[in-house]
């Protein structure tokens, strides 16, 4: 990848190391790449999160797209899923998103999704970055060449809604369902969308302020809605993250069901109804071997990508699979979307937890979780930095050292994380304690290092 683009566009702290002439230069360089591929003036749908720099960047990149004659759709705060999908429906010619996901409010994020509602391929963004980096000439526009910004945009989302809720047959009746929406771009739909069913739906973390996106709420802070579920009995709770593409649920105990619980729910049923494409789940190496043990047991195959929902669905595609994503709650079904979506997955969970007649807990039971320790080693922002941890001779040693220990009976991966400065270290083991002594001895070398 270049300087810019990470796994998932472009991400940083706004006002430090992501500026509003960054997005301006941003909006320039994908509508004249666009421009110069589709021979004429190009049209850009935009979608934004609740972060309280999203406004500030939103201006910054339809400045910078109307700049070199491209014309913008606008559709406001909407889940980055509904961008996507919007993108294919409304004709466009890319999609861009103003999101930093689970990241902190004080991050945002710029990342774009093609005619297709795919992100885009390494070469595209190598020619984007190339003119945001001033390698290559940006030609402004003047008169009635400058671009334009389309009104009437932002009831859409109606559209998505209506979509979303078509791609199950069950009316939800009998459930009561706890969602959290992380204060953030899932605010804006999910209260409609469960209103569509006859579940009981109760809502918390849905009044986003601009700064409590992700704070303590949400997919990385389950506490919360794991109580309220237990204290008001609720059958299960939904919880996304700030641009809603993640869901993770928990059972009527308040305990977690993650995103390979999720897909192994979601892949037996599929596989019971003769709807599993290719008989096959993609996860990817950060899957705990639970899921692969009730792949075996199911006769389901399984087939595992490097971490990031980018792999995921080249795997998918090229396999023609129907079902994958990440433990981390990215869930992709390709019969219905071109991105992972949180709320997507949350119905297609739903429908098969109101169909069996079974709590929670008890349907997701099969699949058993191996004691998993995941730890996160803060690092410097320098440039390279990660790289150079990633590649030492000591932590390749130490990795070793661990793996030996553990045998067959667990497994170690380090990677560097593909949006903010960390090392992820997780180790899976016959026990808890076993896991951590030997993450903890990983991170006392990547620190030294």
């Amino acid at each position: 990848m270049g300087k810019l683009f990470g796994t998932d566009g472009i991400r940083g702290v706004v006002g430090v190391n992501l500026t509003v002439q960054t997005a301006f230069l941003t909006g320039q360089a994908v509508a004249s790449v666009l421009a110069e591929e589709k021979g004429r003036r190009p049209i850009i749908a935009l979608g934004k999160d609740t972060r309280i720099s999203s406004d500030l960047l939103e201006s910054a990149l339809i400045a910078g797209i109307c700049s070199v004659g491209g014309n913008v759709m606008p559709f406001g705060t909407l889940p980055t899923p509904a961008i996507a999908y919007l993108t294919v429906e409304r004709g466009a010619d890319a999609g861009i998103v103003i999101s930093a996901s689970h990241n902190p409010f004080e991050h945002n994020g710029i990342k774009v999704f093609n005619e297709k509602g795919y992100k885009l391929p390494d070469e595209t963004e190598e020619k984007i970055e190339a003119r945001i980096l001033g390698k290559e000439p940006v030609e402004c526009k003047t008169g009635a060449d400058i671009g334009i910004r389309l009104h009437g945009m932002r009831q859409t989302k109606l559209t998505y809604i209506n979509h979303l809720a078509s791609t199950i047959e069950n009316d939800l009746a009998g459930l009561r369902v706890l969602v959290d929406c992380a204060n953030g771009a899932a605010s804006a739909t999910a209260p409609e969308l469960f209103g569509r069913f006859k579940c009981h739906a109760k809502f918390i973390h849905h009044k986003p302020d601009g700064v409590n996106i992700n704070d303590k709420c949400g997919s990385t802070h389950l506490s919360s809605l794991g109580r309220l579920v237990r204290e008001g009995r609720y059958d299960i709770g939904v919880a996304f993250d700030g641009d809603a593409d993640r869901c993770l649920l928990v059972d009527e105990t308040g305990a977690e069901i993650d995103g390979d619980k999720i897909m192994a729910v979601c892949g037996l049923d599929r596989k019971r109804r003769g709807v599993l494409h290719g008989n096959t789940i993609v996860a990817t190496v950060m899957s705990n071997l639970g899921l692969h043990e009730f792949c075996r047991k199911n006769g389901i195959d399984i087939v595992c990508t490097p971490v990031g929902d980018r792999h995921v669905l080249e795997k998918m595609l090229e396999g023609g699979f129907s079902v994958g994503g990440e433990q981390s709650g990215h869930m992709i079904f390709t019969d219905y979307a071109t991105t992972g979506d949180g709320q997507l997955s949350a119905l297609q969970f739903l429908q098969i937890l109101a169909r069996s007649g079974v709590r929670a807990s008890e349907l997701v039971s099969q699949c058993e979780k191996y004691p998993q320790v995941l730890e996160n080693v803060t690092v410097s922002h320098e440039a390279g930095v990660k790289e150079k941890i990633m590649a030492s001779d000591e932590l390749l040693a130490a990795v070793a050292k661990e793996e030996a220990m553990l045998g067959t009976s667990g497994r170690v991966l380090v990677r560097p994380s593909g949006t903010e400065a960390l090392i992820r270290v997780m180790v899976e083991a016959k026990t808890s304690e076993i896991a951590a002594q030997s993450a903890q001895r990983i991170c006392e070398v990547v620190r030294s290092i």
